[in-house]
């Protein structure tokens, strides 16, 4: 399963967004990963003063990353070219990383954002 990057921050700091079924799937998972977009993602959104972190965002992602045991998959040039081959449902450039990573690697992603649905991908709430 892949975590989107609103999910790994309620993983850090706000379990109580997920169901119990969803933590357990969590919990229960062979491998959880990240796309490597997220720190992107996370590190604008508090540069921007969007992100209030209790450390820098280098800090805390490798700290979560290591807490929770997630395995990390980079952007290869597979993921980048489905990521722009895929219709314009999503505009966001960082979703669209996730969703194409999950697509090239049969992964399930947890996500409140039903826009990932459209695209196949198995969405976990």
């Amino acid at each position: 399963m892949l975590l989107d990057t609103c999910a790994l921050l309620w993983l850090a700091h706000d379990q109580n967004r997920f169901s119990a079924a969803t933590l357990t799937k969590i919990d229960e998972a062979p491998v959880v990963y990240l796309a490597a977009i997220s720190g992107f993602e996370i590190g604008l959104k508090h540069k921007a003063g969007k992100l209030q972190l209790p450390v820098p965002p280098r800090q805390w992602m490798h700290e979560i990353i290591a807490h929770h045991q997630i395995e990390i998959i980079g952007l290869d040039l597979e993921i980048c070219l489905k990521a722009a081959e895929l219709p314009p449902i999503h505009k966001d450039p960082c979703d669209r990383f996730i969703i194409a990573a999950a697509l090239a690697m049969g992964l399930s992603v947890v996500t409140a954002d039903q826009r990932f649905a459209t695209y196949g991908v198995d969405v976990i709430i």
